[in-house]
């Protein structure tokens, strides 16, 4: 497998198993980070979704201090690592389920956003009706992404990551896909003579 191809390009296709694979290795790549900075001596360190998000938000930088230097090292390298993994990851699978890249918007940044700012609303009934849009489209994503199958055939993004060919190699085989229409010999029925006249 082209694992610079796997990890961090953003066309073709990959299934659900793969998919499934790349949350396993990013969740190891974050373990080994936070192995790495806690043994640097940071007492408690971990990656999160909302570390993305924190970027953003002004309030993240106004509790700053040296000792948080250690950490933020780690979190200004990993956190670009892994959202770019994800992203490469989540654009191919989208791929497969024949859907445009740009669904990442709804079912990861709209509700990633949502969350980060949440707290801050002063009206509990807008909260509550943001919270249930960004739970509604995180649950539909994770359903899209994680658990349906994609497209069995060749879709514009390419072809079906699970096809092998009769040859037994997998990939696109062209001869199942040429339609050649039959053929009948002779003239068009409008020319044809009847019989008898």
């Amino acid at each position: 497998m082209d694992w610079t191809w796997y990890l961090f390009r953003f066309d073709g296709r990959i299934n659900r198993a793969k998919y499934w694979l790349a949350g396993l290795i990013i969740v190891c790549w974050m373990i080994l980070m936070a192995g790495i900075v806690v043994a640097f001596g940071a007492r408690k360190f971990g990656f999160s979704v909302d570390d993305i998000f924190k970027v953003v938000d002004p309030d993240t930088y106004r509790a700053l201090s040296r000792a948080d230097l250690p950490p933020i090292l780690a979190k200004l390298i990993g956190t670009p690592l892994f959202t770019w993994v994800f992203a490469a990851t989540s654009v191919k699978r989208l791929h497969d389920r024949d859907m445009s890249a740009w669904w990442i918007l709804p079912f990861f940044v709209v509700p990633g956003l949502i969350n980060q700012f949440i707290d801050r609303l002063d009206n509990a009934y807008i909260g509550f009706t943001l919270g249930l849009i960004s739970f509604v489209l995180a649950t539909w994503g994770g359903i899209e992404l994680l658990f349906l199958r994609g497209s069995k055939k060749t879709n514009r993004f390419g072809a079906d990551p699970l096809y092998v060919s009769p040859a037994g190699k997998a990939g696109w085989d062209q001869q199942q896909e040429l339609e050649m229409p039959t053929q009948k010999a002779g003239p068009p029925p409008q020319w044809r003579v009847k019989r008898g006249s």
